[in-house]
Order: C-alpha cells, then sequence, then structure tokens
C-alpha cells in the first residue's frame, strides 16, 4: 500500500492532500496565496509566501493524517517563473505569474520566428508561456544565479535536486516537443544561450527526498497542474477531455502518442511521461474564469462567489459579455483585448449582467471546444469539469448549452493533487497501470444540454461578433 502527500501549488492557493492508495482523502489543507494585479497586465507572486504555502499546507494535512507517507507529489503552475541563487536557494526577483503580459515586447521582437517556434514546440509564441518572461527577467532585473519557473525552485528546498518534469518544460516554448530535449537554437532565440537548465525528468520519476513535512521520503509526481487534472479524470484515451474551472479555464484533450501541431490556434504539449512513454494533449486556455468572478465580487455584484446562482438572472436579456478581463488566448492570442459588455438597457440590472459573465466564460470555453474537435477530427462526445466553478449550476448548465455535449462534473474538489498522487504512485510501484493507479469515478452530476443546436450557434455567432470591440487595431 502507499499513501502520498500530493501539493498542489497553485495561482490563488496551495493545497495539500494525504491520499490513500484507493484515493481516499486522508487529510485536506489548504493555504492562500496572494498574487499582486499591479495594472499594465503585470502579476507577481512572493515566492517565499509560496514555499511557506506548501510546507504549511504540507505538514498540517500530515497532522491531520496522523500516519507516514510514502512519497510526496507536486503539482506546479506551468508558467510562471523567477530568478534565484541556487547556492542559498533564496530567490533573487518576484515570480512572474503565467497571467503576466510584460514581455509582449519580448514576443513582437520574434513575431518572424513564430512558425519556427510553433513547429519546435507545438505552442504559440506569446507571454503566457516562460520564455518570453524568462527573458524579461534576464532584460530589466538580474543576470545573477539561475532563472527557472516555480517548480525547479520549489523542488530544489525540498530535495536539492535541480529539475523540471516533461510536462513543465513542454509548456517554456524551449522544448523539442518531439525529442523532448531543450533547444539549443529556441534558447539563442530568446537570449538565454548559457542558461544553466534544469535536468529534464519524467512524471513518475524519484528526483530526491525531503524531509521537510517529517521522515525522509522520495519525492516524484511531478507535473503541471492541468496535466496532473487529466489524469485524475482519466482522460487516458486519445480524443478524452476536462476542462478545469479555476482562475482561468483550460480545457486538456488527449491527443495520443503523438503531438499535434494544431490548425486552430490550440496548443500541443505533454499531458504526461511514465513507465517509459510520453502522451500528448491539445489545449485551449480561458485567462479568466474565476478571477472573473472575483472581479464581480470586487464591484459589489456578489458579496461571495457562493451567492452566483442565487443572483444569476435566468435569462441575460440580451446583455452578451466577453470577459476578456487578462487577454484572449486561443484562437486570438490577443493579450491587448479588452472585456466588453454590451445589450445592456435601464432595465439591465445585477442578475443580468452576472449572468451574462456565466455565459461569456461557456462560450470561449465552447469555442475550445469546436477548435479541440477540429484538430481531433472528431467531435467530443462530452466533457468532463472539475475545479470550484463546478459548484455554480447556472455555469455548467451553460456550458453544456453553449458546447452542446454533456457535462460529467468530477465527484471530488481535489483532481490535481489525486494526479499528482497517481503519478508518484507509478515511481513507487514500477509497472503499475496508469489506469490502476487513476482508479474508476463516477460524476457527481451531469449536465446535458438543454438548449437546440440552433439557439447554442446563433448565441456563439453573436458572442463572437461582440468579442469584436475589444480587439484593438494592429
Amino acid at each position: 500500500m502507499s499513501t502520498v502527500l500530493a501539493i498542489d501549488q497553485g495561482t490563488s492557493g496551495t493545497k495539500a492532500i494525504v491520499v490513500a492508495e484507493d484515493g481516499t482523502a486522508l487529510a485536506v489543507a489548504e493555504e492562500p496565496v496572494r498574487p499582486r494585479y499591479l495594472g499594465g497586465g503585470r502579476v507577481e507572486q512572493d515566492p517565499n509566501e509560496l514555499l511557506d504555502s506548501v510546507l504549511t499546507a504540507g505538514r498540517r494535512a500530515m497532522a491531520e493524517a496522523g500516519r507516514p507517507v510514502d512519497a510526496v507529489a507536486l503539482a506546479n503552475q506551468g508558467e510562471t517563473v523567477l530568478a534565484w541563487d541556487p547556492d542559498s536557494g533564496e530567490p533573487l526577483t518576484d515570480a512572474l505569474v503565467w497571467q503576466d503580459r510584460r514581455a509582449e515586447s519580448v514576443c513582437a521582437e520574434l513575431a518572424d520566428h513564430a512558425e519556427l517556434v510553433a513547429r519546435r514546440t507545438g505552442l504559440v509564441l506569446d507571454p503566457y508561456f516562460s520564455a518570453p518572461k524568462m527573458a524579461w527577467l534576464r532584460r530589466h532585473r538580474t543576470r545573477e544565479g539561475v532563472v527557472t519557473t516555480t517548480d525547479t525552485w520549489l523542488v530544489h528546498r525540498l530535495t536539492g535536486a535541480f529539475v523540471t518534469d516533461v510536462t513543465t518544460a513542454s509548456r517554456s516554448l524551449l522544448l523539442d516537443v518531439d525529442t523532448l530535449t531543450w533547444d539549443g537554437e529556441l534558447l539563442e532565440l530568446f537570449g538565454l544561450a548559457g542558461e544553466r537548465l534544469p535536468a529534464l525528468v519524467d512524471c513518475d520519476e524519484i528526483v530526491g527526498t525531503t524531509e521537510a513535512f517529517g521522515g525522509r521520503v522520495p519525492v516524484a509526481g511531478l507535473v503541471v497542474d492541468q496535466q496532473a487534472a487529466l489524469v485524475a479524470e482519466g482522460c487516458l484515451t486519445p480524443g478524452s477531455a476536462k476542462c478545469t474551472f479555476g482562475t482561468g479555464a483550460f480545457l486538456l484533450a488527449n491527443t495520443g502518442t503523438r503531438a499535434v501541431r494544431s490548425r486552430s490556434g490550440l496548443t500541443s504539449s505533454v499531458a504526461w511521461r511514465a513507465g517509459g512513454e510520453t502522451a500528448y494533449c491539445v489545449d485551449g486556455q480561458v485567462y479568466t474564469a474565476a478571477s472573473a468572478i472575483r472581479w464581480l465580487t470586487d464591484l459589489g455584484l456578489l458579496s461571495a462567489p457562493g451567492e452566483l446562482d442565487a443572483v444569476a438572472a435566468p435569462d441575460a436579456e440580451g446583455v452578451l459579455c466577453v470577459p476578456a478581463l487578462a487577454g484572449l488566448a486561443a484562437p486570438w492570442w490577443r493579450p491587448d483585448a479588452t472585456a466588453t459588455l454590451t445589450g445592456m438597457t435601464l432595465a439591465t440590472g445585477r442578475g443580468q449582467l452576472v449572468r451574462a459573465v456565466l455565459e461569456g466564460v461557456a462560450a470561449q470555453v465552447a469555442e475550445v471546444c469546436r477548435l479541440v474537435a477540429d484538430d481531433l477530427g472528431a467531435p467530443l462526445s462530452r466533457l468532463r469539469a472539475d475545479g470550484g466553478l463546478t459548484h455554480s449550476r447556472a455555469l455548467m448548465q451553460a456550458q453544456a448549452d453553449l458546447a452542446q455535449l454533456p457535462v460529467d462534473v468530477y465527484p471530488s474538489g481535489h483532481a490535481t493533487p489525486l494526479g499528482a498522487a497517481a503519478l508518484a504512485r507509478l515511481a513507487l510501484r514500477p509497472g503499475l497501470p496508469l489506469a490502476e493507479a487513476v482508479g474508476a469515478w463516477h460524476p457527481s452530476t451531469v449536465y446535458e444540454p438543454a438548449w437546440s443546436p440552433d439557439r447554442a450557434a446563433a448565441f456563439r455567432d453573436r458572442w463572437r461578433r461582440a468579442a469584436e470591440p475589444g480587439l484593438p487595431a494592429r
């Protein structure tokens, strides 16, 4: 039997759970972290706050569980970066969060190389990914130490190792996604040639040991948070897909053993590498989901996110929202896009505005579903969903209606750490099939489309046209 302490270090909080062999959560602890939204598209985090949240949440979960664990697993934000001193482990800069847009100038300078970058990496040249932010830090903050994603720093502080897993590396714009090796030409392109880079490891690889949570235990199950959720939700065969509704909404679909080059402006990356085999996924991002709800709360339209369904009107009555509060990702890739609200009259109340925001999030996810189907060559048959916003029946029903797909809600609020725990279990038991490590699950709720296909298509057409005013002329 193997018990795992699985830690999900996310944008707005860190969650630690002690997971039994059968997937039961024996203890759960959460610690908030507070990104700083500074205007001008800048979003930062205090690295020491991230580390403190990992240690505090992990130790609280261990104390509550009252039993030893066999491994520690870590899921990470994916594209959040910092510079740090590899000798002392001390941060040299704040962490630039995946939402941070200040590296747009780096991408603009490299626009002529966008096709090369896409061909090598499967990604789009955009400041969302790691390398532009790494280059910005080197230009504007420090030339000292190393510059990496936060997972490498956290693992170093826990174990002393200098590593990153291939899922995280595949989100950097620096990895050849087919050979899974750092690409010298891309490093040169971003002005990062000569940088000390972490060793690349598999998701089921033991990378060291830590005593941070009690006795000395191995650390394994390193993975990007969204890929961890893909694992937990059992999207293990090509064509299966999930969407996590967190700070943003992130839809990933399994594409098998080949890194598909999207024809639709989506991105391809490593889903996981375990047992010596690599699985890939195609994904699309909606930058503002729960962060749009927080925006409504900050404006006073909601007293708390939990009252979403109570406040949302049954019908938006013509109000449309494109919640591009942090720009638009696939298929637009317009970091300069802004949010729009249209169709308002003197009769419009907060209920219609809240409903419009929910439908705006769902409409963006529905667009990604359509693009994923184009890349897969076949429509999705259903969509699995996890994340805090799945508690909103209004949002989940809107998602089913607009995507014209059944939406299966994952029964646990811990998809990401459960996925990381499953991968760590593979490290402890080589040869264990991934499906067995994940286990079977049944949705807590299934939302079937209530709208007709014609009504959904008409709404999405209106919504796409409403997005145009938020796209500044280039």
